[in-house]
């Protein structure tokens, strides 16, 4: 614990930032090299990319290889056929209505005319509608709706307010909030509209300027937010000298949102619970009078976001309430009751009502079904009720029986392990009585820890609402580490202080 403490805290600035740049995802590389298509001056950007996709096509999903297959014009009967039902069968219900729309625009921007759905019927306008929807949510649907109706000629589906929001995405120096899955979706709106070749050449050339070593685009510019949030927390569960902690907590405070959240980087505006929670965690622990205005201003904030439901949703207030999210906010506000009484009985009857009978819940924004669930179980701790228990004793008994030999847990029940989704476990099991499945747990992170104190593993993060395959992190002949993971958000071990 030593070492990867040191590891973690060599990696923190001199302001308190951890940064950690988010890595190449074949969504982002296909579209990107798609896009390039009509620029021939941007010839070897564009063999670059090409090069991280072929690489990736073999161990690539379905999906992933369709999209690379369209953007690298090879022919589409290459790899196993894409079934979208089968993703969206995976993303939580209230996203439906949209995912198959989504899925077929991201595969015509690509190059595959038929979207993967030659026979689909017309998706309804609620497939387009912004009732609910965060900013991100919104322009991402006004392009989706654009590619679509280009493609399908049904242009009459267009409408000025459409196009004027996507030309304001490019409107700044920078990639719009960090987001480039959502730069890249505008950008391939406009250019199929046409009118439009210089907003797009610039997009284009902003998208490039953030082209990894490896040659991909990732999802996100980064998440140093959310590093630095997630540092914290497991730095002081560490026993890190406090000054350590003091740094990374002043520099939190320094990021927060004028609504009193915080975002995933200090790009973006558009802040979410996971990351408030965490943070506010990390503040209300580490009680430093100085930081009690931006504590209270965050409370504040995951409160005016909590649904007549008694849950929370991601990001804004009026749209769906969810399990992941409703833990987050029960931990951070149960470290002070709130002077509602109502709110966290609420929100544990939300987050106990959708536990399903074996102990999981519903798909959130991790590939690992145990991040709800170690955060689920830190969240009831404080209940002594019987729905509290009831929580608790399912989550166990799951995480129990799909323990692997070797002593770590898998994405999935039948999952090869992996230290991600094994510490997701640990921190759950830590609070049952029996420490001989923790013990063998932790054996299995041991054995898994680099000698500078680093521990490489699967991405669990997904920046889409359906799992993603994803590889191993292999450390390069010079030391470095080659994360050739499809992710959005990094890692995300938690260590809970609720």
């Amino acid at each position: 614990m030593e070492r990867l403490s040191t590891y973690v805290i060599e990696r923190v600035d001199p302001d308190g930032g951890v940064r950690e740049p988010c890595q190449s995802r074949v969504l982002e590389s296909a579209l990107t090299l798609a896009l390039l298509r009509d620029h021939p001056d941007r010839t070897d950007p564009a063999a670059r990319i090409a090069g991280y996709l072929r690489r990736r096509r073999d161990t690539a999903d379905p999906l992933d290889q369709a999209l690379i297959a369209a953007a690298c014009g090879s022919p589409a009967d290459h790899g196993r056929p894409v079934d979208l039902g089968s993703y969206i069968a995976q993303a939580p219900d209230f996203t439906t209505r949209r995912k198959r729309v989504f899925f077929e625009a991201l595969l015509i921007a690509c190059g595959a005319e038929d979207g993967g759905a030659e026979s689909a019927p017309a998706p309804e306008q609620a497939a387009f509608s912004h009732a609910g929807l965060h900013p991100w949510a919104e322009a991402q649907t006004t392009a989706v709706k654009v590619i679509w109706a280009t493609a399908r000629g049904a242009q009459h589906r267009i409408e000025d307010r459409d196009i004027e929001l996507l030309v304001s995405l490019q409107n700044q120096d920078e990639i719009w909030e960090g987001n480039l899955l959502v730069h890249l979706s505008a950008l391939h709106a406009l250019h199929r509209l046409g009118g439009h070749e210089a907003v797009v050449r610039s997009g284009a050339d902003k998208v490039l300027k953030h082209q990894r070593r490896d040659g991909g685009i990732p999802f996100f510019t980064d998440t140093d937010t959310w590093c630095t949030a997630t540092a914290g927390v497991a730095l002081m569960a560490a026993g890190a000298p406090d000054d350590v902690i003091q740094t990374i907590a002043d520099n939190l405070v320094q990021r927060q949102k004028p609504n009193g959240g915080w975002s995933v980087t200090d790009i973006a505006n558009v802040t979410d619970i996971d990351d408030t929670s965490v943070i506010l965690e990390l503040l209300q622990t580490h009680d430093d009078p100085a930081h009690e205005k931006a504590i209270e201003r965050g409370r504040q904030s995951l409160l005016t976001t909590r649904g007549p439901d008694g849950g929370f949703p991601t990001y804004v207030a009026g749209a769906p309430s969810e399990m992941c999210m409703t833990a987050a906010a029960i931990n951070a506000l149960s470290c002070r009751p709130p002077h509602d009484p109502t709110v966290l009985p609420n929100a544990l009857e939300y987050l106990a009502g959708g536990q399903r009978e074996d102990g999981t819940f519903p798909p959130d924004w991790s590939a690992s079904r145990l991040h709800v669930m170690f955060r689920a179980v830190l969240a009831v701790l404080p209940f002594d009720v019987p729905r509290a228990h009831t929580v608790r004793t399912r989550a166990f008994d799951h995480i129990l029986r799909t323990q692997n030999a070797d002593g770590g847990w898998g994405q999935q029940p039948e999952s090869t392990s992996d230290p991600v989704s094994t510490a997701y476990a640990l921190i759950a099991l830590c609070h049952q009585p029996d420490p001989r499945p923790v013990a063998a747990g932790i054996e299995y992170l041991m054995a898994r820890q680099n000698s500078e104190g680093s521990i490489d593993s699967i991405s669990d993060s997904i920046g889409l609402r359906f799992p993603r395959d994803a590889e191993r992190v292999d450390r390069g002949s010079d030391g470095t580490h080659e994360r050739n993971t499809d992710h959005g958000r990094p890692q995300k071990v938690l260590v809970g202080v609720a």
